[in-house]
């Protein structure tokens, strides 16, 4: 089997298999989800090279070229280590959809799978996870509705979108104007809230695009200390050079690209609107707030198992090692 270990039943244990924990053996898709700087790039190489698996990244962002700092992409050495797919694919000045991204990466795993390799899928944008391994019918759109709600005050669209639906905040980005649009328009053209969508998708809407019983998904949740690692990281991706490479690509970012966070809060302060001093701050609040959306989104899926993070990395991946039997 290559490079690929046996499965290890531990003994005495007869459970029977389930979804969330069956023998390695019999599953060809393996998924390593959670929130932004839980860990998960960072163990991803060693269960790939355990698993004899190509990664898949489920990234919203890291599909743009040039945007590798405030994505925190994989290094160039760590692709050449595995094969990963969906990085790195499109042009930042383009929109890149959720439906082009299932497309390419259905694709890939097909791909993957007639190479006779494992799949493991690494990320943590929920819905593009969602668009991945599970059929999603697409939400209407009316041109003259958005553009309707668009020339409309932000904050004003906000209000309504909070009076229709108080839990909006916990799904959807208000900071972010064009999925607010999106938002209002989809409630307006179908009477769904966003928190009824996303409570609905869990409930009633996930079946695996691939048989279920072939997918095992670890979540790796990021604890109460998840701020104090969101600001190390954000030191270090500004100490990196992201103000360097945010003003590099400046107006080759298209409108969904310069929503990337991080990437938003430099153009605002090349643009004289956010102070220098407050950059810092200002990335990180951004970046908990996605947390606590990220977290929102994937504690609704029943097929996660969640594991504690870990500063210890290698007891980390022994973890999510033991989870799917496979041997040290």
């Amino acid at each position: 089997m290559g490079g690929r270990r046996a499965a290890v039943r531990r003994r005495g244990d007869n459970r029977s298999p389930s979804p969330s924990h069956r023998p390695v053996g019999l599953i060809s898709i393996f998924a390593l989800l959670g929130p932004t700087g839980a860990g998960k790039t960072a163990i991803s190489l060693d269960l790939a090279e355990r698993l004899g698996a190509e990664i898949v990244s489920v990234d919203s962002m890291q599909v743009y070229r040039g945007m590798d700092i405030g994505t925190a992409k994989a290094t160039l050495d760590e692709r050449r280590r595995v094969v990963h797919h969906m990085i790195d694919i499109a042009d930042p000045a383009e929109p890149y959809d959720v439906a082009a991204f299932q497309r390419s990466g259905r694709e890939a795993i097909a791909g993957i799978k007639s190479r006779g390799n494992r799949v493991l899928i690494v990320g943590g944008s929920g819905l593009h996870f969602r668009a991945l391994v599970d059929p999603m019918e697409p939400m209407p759109t009316d041109v003259n509705t958005r553009q309707r709600i668009a020339a409309m005050p932000v904050e004003e669209v906000v209000g309504r979108l909070l009076e229709a639906d108080p839990e909006a905040a916990e799904v959807v980005d208000l900071s972010n104007p064009r999925r607010v649009v999106r938002a209002m328009e989809i409630l307006e053209l179908t009477g769904l809230t966003p928190s009824h969508r996303h409570k609905s998708d869990a409930a009633v809407r996930y079946r695996m695009y691939e048989p279920i019983e072939d997918l095992s998904i670890i979540g790796i949740d990021p604890g109460p200390d998840a701020p104090s690692r969101i600001a190390a990281r954000t030191r270090a991706m500004l100490d990196a050079g992201l103000v360097e490479e945010v003003r590099s690509l400046g107006p080759g970012l298209g409108p969904t690209a310069r929503e990337a966070v991080g990437y938003k809060e430099v153009l605002s302060m090349l643009a004289g609107t956010l102070a220098a001093s407050r950059l810092q701050e200002e990335i990180e609040r951004a970046t908990m707030g996605l947390v606590k959306r990220q977290r929102t989104f994937f504690r609704r899926d029943p097929r996660i198992t969640w594991l504690p993070w870990s500063n210890d990395l290698a007891r980390l991946a022994a973890a999510a090692t033991d989870h799917w039997e496979l041997a040290p």
